[in-house]
């Protein structure tokens, strides 16, 4: 696999305690790596290794925060709160992954892969916002205690409204496209004052026709109008009955409802920083339940649910529009570090295809995970986590070696071609190319796939 963490100077934050401990993290995970390379000593180097990890880390999050602490850091509570998911979720979910798979080279990788993924992401996000340099993401978070009772009552709902036994996968639900999703948001304005809260409702497709539309007895395979209408009330019962253990919660009355596009889900999500975003494994499929700060619907922004005896066209007219977007596109990943190369990348071909983005390679595996691309245009040079070890990763896992992967590169000298045709990809695309010939090169790609 010959996979290694290169410690890079954007990584010190400039506290040495912290810059330090970082590196003897890397320093792990890269043994880690080594160890995973010899079969024989696989299993037992990752348990011993695990152990190490998760013993370090957790002396590493307390002097980190010990160092918050004494610098008066505002966001030492969300810092903390990350630092617990970590630890309480993440690494159990990894450890019992490996157990099931009795340590299988596959789930080696993914534990490596998702643990230098959070390494690093946190070191470039949360931790460089404790000196100022950044902007944590997730500033606005609900108070550690009351995101677990809002996550106790989410499930508890979830069970008694449609008797399925689900579990959080993610506290910070980034809002990650995952199959076929029906977008549904909720306004509530307080009587009493100028304020409003906001819900979204994320639902992947399969989900409501397993639950909504079996309580029904519809025997369908897509959404219609009439199981599209019953899932809006049912949505907002689920949201009125999570709100009942919200306090003041009789001063607001709904003010507005909108079933969304993906893209328009995106647009306000990425805008807004969120309270609550919760990504949630029913076992009949995902499910997501975000609550953000107030702002107003921009202009053209959602598809607003009229008077009741407008409803019926207008979930019609909803329908009608998935069903035009519907018409097969191929989907497309976009993964590549520089934002200015996703976008013009996503500009140049959206019109054709359906384009998602992932800024990393650990993004990706989550993004392809979530939502399978019938091609991934994969950036050949990422840190941590590179092409090669996400072209690795997903070769690996039968669900997933049929996607198509492109490399992207900005070098084409003969080492780095011979490089990339070594790991025998679908193809690669230099990054100078004009916009017009890497269009038409993937245009013929896709054509001859037919």
């Amino acid at each position: 696999m010959e996979s290694q963490l290169v410690w890079k100077e954007e990584y010190n934050i400039g506290v040495d305690i912290i810059d330090k401990e970082h590196k003897r993290l890397f320093k792990i995970i890269n043994k880690l790596f080594a160890f995973g390379e010899e079969e024989k000593k696989s299993q037992w180097a990752c348990q011993e290794g695990i152990k190490f990890f998760k013993d370090h880390a957790m002396q590493h999050f307390g002097e980190e925060e010990r160092y918050m602490m004494s610098v008066n850091y505002e966001g030492l509570k969300t810092h903390r709160q990350i630092h617990q998911g970590f630890r309480k979720k993440t690494l159990p979910a990894l450890e019992e992954e490996l157990e099931k798979n009795n340590y299988s080279p596959e789930a080696v990788r993914h534990f490596l892969g998702v643990c230098a993924g959070w390494l690093i992401g946190h070191t470039l996000t949360e931790d460089r916002a404790i000196t100022g340099e950044g902007l944590s993401k997730w500033v606005d978070l609900l108070p550690e205690e009351e995101l677990e009772a809002m996550k106790k009552v989410i499930v508890q709902l979830i069970f008694d409204m449609f008797q399925l036994e689900s579990h959080v996968i993610s506290d910070t639900y980034s809002g990650e496209k995952f199959g076929k999703g029906v977008y549904y948001r909720l306004v509530y304005s307080r009587k009493d004052q100028e304020e409003e809260c906001e819900i979204f409702l994320v639902f992947e497709e399969k989900l409501l026709i397993n639950t909504v539309g079996k309580v029904m007895g519809i025997e369908t395979n897509k959404l219609d109008a009439m199981l599209l209408n019953a899932a809006r009330y049912t949505a907002r019962q689920f949201v009125g009955r999570v709100r009942e253990h919200l306090p003041d919660s009789e001063l607001y009355e709904v003010k507005e409802e909108n079933l969304l596009t993906y893209e328009q889900f995106r647009e306000m999500y990425e805008k807004e920083r969120l309270q609550v975003s919760l990504l949630l494994d029913t076992g009949a499929g995902y499910f997501a339940y975000c609550a953000i700060a107030p702002h107003l619907l921009q202009n053209g922004i959602g598809t607003p649910i009229g008077a009741e005896n407008n409803a019926m066209a207008e979930i019609e007219e909803y329908l009608t529009r998935r069903e035009e977007e519907a018409v097969p596109k191929k989907k497309v990943l976009i993964v590549d570090d520089s934002m200015t190369i996703r976008q013009s990348m996503k500009n140049l071909l959206e019109e054709d295809y359906e384009v998602a983005m992932a800024s990393s390679g650990v993004e990706a595996l989550r993004c392809v995970i979530l939502d399978k691309p019938d091609l991934l245009l994969l950036d050949y040079e990422m840190p941590v986590c590179d092409g090669k070890q996400v072209l690795e990763m997903i070769r690996s896992e039968n669900s997933l070696s049929d996607i198509s992967v492109i490399f992207l590169t900005g070098r084409t000298d003969p080492d780095t071609v011979r490089r990339v045709i070594a790991l025998r990809p679908d193809g690669y695309l230099a990054k100078y190319l004009k916009p017009a010939e890497i269009k038409k090169k993937i245009d013929d790609y896709f054509e001859k796939k037919v």
